[in-house]
Parts: structure tokens; C-alpha cells; sequence
């Protein structure tokens, strides 16, 4: 017989622990978290990056990525990466936030932690909506969307527009990079790693502040089967917010 020779194409990274997921099926939570896994990996900064998980579905991320990791109160997760970066500047230190926690209660740390420049990153997840307490509107649902608190759907008059963080935070002297993706598709999440990779390594030269947007599925909240969520966020939620890099220095 004939002997193939069979090479891995494809394995767990070492900053991913090979354990059970709690997220909801078809969730784009676990695929974020492999992909910041795989570019700490690759950038070898494994055993000097800190990162700060808040309340909502990610405020056990610390059970997914084996690094040094913080809880902070909701919204926080900013104003405690600055006192980290600062008393230990040689960390790589990052937060990995949702919508609603980063620009509803957070917003006030978001805003002033950008104005600063603070030489941090963060990983920000919009699904439109929040997530763990029951499907709620957040500062980025859609106009006419339905949610738990917009049963006829989001209203200008009413609920306001929606929040595009990338135009607010365009604008601030001391933000070196923005970026802004969906997990829709295999080519779309590659475009992500490209820019978790490139605002680590803003954070590593010292060039100041850094976000990365992920537009990610919510199927439960959302009240769609895992591939029909993964379409609305193709056909809406990415038509509202568009994907690509917005800032780099």
C-alpha cells in the first residue's frame, strides 16, 4: 500500500484552550477568539499580553484564551487597560468588548481613552443588540429593527439614530488605527486577523489607540437560524456599518 503522507493544515492555537464553548450556536464570539489566539501566536507575545473581559457574553473570555487576563465592571474595560498600560508599558493589553457594554455605559472610557491616545487595543463586537440580557437595543441597532425594548422597531424619534463609532473616533489626534469587519464569510474573517495583527502591532511600535470592529450573528437574540443570522448581518448590518480599515498612521 501505498504511504500518504499526511500533514496538519489545521490546529487549536496555543493561546486557545481546548475547552467546551458556552456561546450560543452560531455565535461569532468563538471565531473571534481563534483569530485573536492565532495572531498573539504569531506575533509571539503570548506571555506578555493582558486582556480585560467585561460584562456580557464575553466576560468569560478568560476561559477561552490562556493569557493573563482582568474582569472589569461594565463598560470599564477601557479606564482598566490604562491603568495597566501604564504601570506595565512592555504589555501588549487589550479589551474585548460588546456593543452595548463599549458605547452605551462605556462610552464615556471609550471616548476619553481615544482622546488620551492610550497605547491600547480594543477588540469590539457589534451584533446590534444585547446579547446575554435578552436581546435589548444598543447604541448600533438598526433603524426599523426589532428588539426586546423596540417591538415596533428602532425609531428617530424615539430611540435615535444608530452610533457609527468608527466616524466619531476618525476624527481623534491620538486614534492610529481603526478597522471595522464581519463574520460572514471565510475571506471576510481573514480580513479580520489582518486587522487584530495590525492594531497589536500599532500597540507593540507605540503609535497610540487602537480598534478593531467585528460585525458578528446573534442568532438567538436575533430570532434567525445560525446561517439566516449570518446572512442579515451580510445584507444589513454590514450595508449600515461597512467593513474596512477607516485609520491608520
Amino acid at each position: 500500500m501505498e504511504k500518504i503522507d499526511m500533514k496538519p493544515l489545521y490546529r487549536i492555537p496555543q493561546t486557545l484552550r481546548y475547552v467546551p464553548t458556552h456561546y450560543c450556536p452560531g455565535c461569532g464570539h468563538g471565531i473571534l477568539h481563534r483569530v485573536v489566539a492565532e495572531v498573539i501566536d504569531e506575533l509571539g507575545i503570548r506571555g506578555k499580553t493582558i486582556g480585560i473581559a467585561p460584562v456580557g457574553c464575553a466576560v468569560i473570555a478568560y476561559k477561552y484564551l490562556d493569557i493573563d487576563m482582568m474582569e472589569a465592571p461594565h463598560g470599564r474595560p477601557p479606564a482598566v487597560a490604562t491603568g495597566i498600560k501604564r504601570v506595565r508599558p512592555e504589555k501588549i493589553v487589550f479589551t474585548y468588548q460588546g456593543d452595548g457594554d463599549l458605547l452605551a455605559i462605556g462610552m464615556g472610557e471609550l471616548i476619553h481613552t481615544a482622546l488620551r491616545g492610550e497605547n491600547i487595543t480594543i477588540i469590539f463586537i457589534n451584533n446590534s443588540l444585547y446579547g446575554m440580557t435578552g436581546g435589548q437595543m444598543a447604541p448600533t441597532t438598526l433603524l426599523g429593527q426589532i428588539t426586546a425594548t423596540t417591538p415596533y422597531g428602532r425609531r428617530i424619534k424615539e430611540e435615535g439614530y444608530p452610533l457609527d463609532i468608527m466616524k466619531t473616533l476618525s476624527q481623534f489626534p491620538g486614534v492610529a488605527y481603526l478597522a471595522r469587519g464581519a463574520i460572514t464569510h471565510p475571506r471576510e474573517v481573514r480580513k479580520i486577523k489582518r486587522y487584530v495583527k495590525k492594531a497589536f502591532q500599532c500597540q507593540m511600535e507605540g503609535k497610540g489607540f487602537s480598534l478593531v470592529e467585528v460585525l458578528s450573528p446573534c442568532p438567538i437574540n436575533l430570532r434567525k437560524e445560525p446561517l439566516e443570522a449570518m446572512k442579515w448581518v451580510e445584507e444589513n448590518l454590514a450595508k449600515n456599518f461597512p467593513p474596512g480599515e477607516y485609520k491608520e498612521l
